[in-house]
């Protein structure tokens, strides 16, 4: 080492040493500039705190009084509040009052309102009420001013004219024809309105049931004192009651057993569907149905539904049950030798034994005596006769009676065929029983011959009254239709229904006060009068 390095030495260490205090002292004073800064900053901290608190204070101070101040605004609204309330309360009380005053006002509005629509409706109802009856009974008169035309224009050639005047004086100015002839010999006494009585087809409605009883009793289906349950099976009745009362449901239940086939056989062999072979011109055949199936073959055979006959056919159909099986050809003789000389034609002889035919008998006596027909039921002799009530294919009432008499010894057979309004109430069996009683003196059973004297059944019936009117399907039919009811299937539905006589049901919907009800009434045990059904309110 060197002199230089050895002088340089000393100088060195003092240099560090020099350089080492530096750097202390500067620590140091940093140290101090630090902590006066800390102390400065934490001065400046306490400092905003405490300016911070006093100011927090204040806002304390102020949100006290605001929250007095706004206390007092509270209690002031409340009071505000309460007072609004108070008036509130009273105004919908004076508003409920107002309320109700207006509802009252509205309701007597409203009721005075539904009084006048009610009034109109009335009105109209009874506008059209009137109207229809109006139509009615323009057609009602057309129709009879049509029958008293043909009456006019008939020829009288060969007949009968004493038993022509009491056809004619019976059927009046009614809608309606008339067939009298001789159920033995087949010679016909008179035909008044012979375009309906030979050239116009009806419906035969309960009359069909002579051929259905026959139908049964041949094919053993039935037997006269066997009982059907009928009417919801609430009664049973016999073939002699219900020909007596014309039960559709009995007949019914007997068609369906013999078939559709077989009941046109018997049709046929009853000389339905063809002429009798009458010396009139053009002469109608009628109709036969030609397939029906299922209900439809049980409503045909207690309705004739798709049948038309003639009234000659049912004249002539009659009288061979009267006669013991011998269907004749109805003719009228039109010389005086021809009148003198008349013979009997017999068209066929009925396959159906005689006795057969006999059982029909006390139904049809039943049913003069005590059951539909009873408007033709004459003391002083026994009148064996169906009737037959139903719509038309017109839809037009149709009233229908086939009778014969006496019963012992048959003189006369007498048809009644009515339509409309006439046709209704068993007019048609009216008609019959005053022509029997106007001609008795000519062919009644004579004074000393008691009415009875070998009738096959005793004139009375074997249920009571009540049951009689239940079972009674022709009057429940009609009674049904003056209710403005389907009481047969056949009539119209809907606002509006036609009755038999043509006259339009209007139904006005209008609530009514008071129902109105049927009840049933039995007839005096000695009357003429057959039940009458009298409608009675209900309180």
């Amino acid at each position: 080492m060197t002199q230089t390095q050895r002088t340089l030495s000393p100088a060195r260490i003092a240099l560090s040493f020099l350089l080492l205090f530096t750097f202390i002292f500067t620590s140091t004073a940093s140290t101090k500039d630090k902590r006066s800064a800390a102390k400065a900053k934490a001065s400046s901290n306490a400092k905003k705190s405490r300016e911070s608190a006093r100011t927090s204070k204040g806002n304390d101070k102020s949100a006290r009084k605001e929250a007095r101040v706004d206390k007092r605004r509270d209690k002031k609204s409340a009071g505000e509040l309460r007072v609004a309330r108070k008036e509130t309360q009273a105004d919908k009380r004076g508003e409920r009052a107002g309320s109700k005053r207006a509802r009252l006002a509205e309701a007597r509005r409203l009721a005075e309102q539904r009084r006048r629509e009610i009034a109109e409706a009335r009105r109209r109802a009874e506008i059209a009420r009137q109207a229809a009856i109006a139509r009615a009974r323009a057609i009602e008169e057309a129709r009879r001013n049509e029958v008293m035309a043909n009456i006019a224009k008939d020829d009288t050639t060969g007949e009968d004219l004493e038993v022509r005047r009491a056809a004619v004086a019976a059927l009046g100015h009614r809608a309606g024809t008339v067939v009298v002839m001789d159920p033995k010999t087949g010679r016909v006494y008179t035909v008044v309105n012979q375009e309906w009585g030979l050239r116009k087809g009806f419906k035969p409605c309960s009359t069909i049931k002579l051929m259905t009883g026959l139908a049964g009793l041949t094919e053993k289906l039935i037997d006269p004192v066997q009982t059907l349950a009928v009417s919801d099976r609430r009664y049973a009745i016999d073939l002699t009651d219900a020909m007596a009362y014309s039960n559709n449901g009995y007949f019914q239940n007997v068609g369906g057993r013999v078939g559709f086939e077989r009941l046109i056989n018997y049709a046929h062999e009853l000389g339905l569907g063809e002429r009798t072979g009458i010396n009139h011109a053009n002469e109608s055949p009628g109709r036969i149905p030609l397939f029906k199936t299922g209900f439809a073959v049980n409503r045909m055979c207690s309705h004739g539904d798709d049948f038309e006959v003639t009234p000659i056919q049912l004249a002539n159909l009659v009288s061979a049950i009267g006669n013991g099986g011998n269907l004749l050809v109805p003719h009228l003789p039109r010389t005086p030798q021809e009148e003198v000389q008349f013979k009997r034609i017999v068209r066929r002889k009925l396959n159906v034994p005689q006795e057969v035919l006999q059982k029909l008998v006390p139904g049809m006596i039943g049913s003069v005596n005590y059951g539909s027909g009873k408007r033709a039921f004459d003391p002083s002799q026994t009148i064996a006769g169906k009737t037959g009530t139903c719509i038309g294919s017109d839809r037009t009432w149709l009233g229908l009676f086939t009778s014969y008499a006496p019963v012992q010894n048959p003189q006369l057979a007498i048809v009644v065929i009515a339509k409309g309004s006439d046709g209704r109430s068993h007019i048609p069996a009216y008609v019959a029983g005053q022509i029997y009683k106007s001609l008795r003196h000519r062919f009644g059973p004579g004074k000393d011959v008691s009415p009875y004297a070998g009738a096959p059944v005793a004139p009375r019936p074997k249920i009571n009254p009540d049951a009689a009117a239940e079972l009674s399907d022709e009057e429940k039919e009609e009674a049904a239709a003056e209710m403005g009811e389907d009481g047969m299937g056949d009539d119209a539905t809907g606002a509006t229904r036609t009755n038999g006589n043509g006259v339009k049901s209007v139904i006005m919907t209008v609530p009514q006060s008071r129902q109105t009800e049927v009840t049933t009434q039995p007839g005096a045990p000695n009357s003429n009068q057959r039940p009458r059904r009298v409608l009675t309110n209900k309180p």
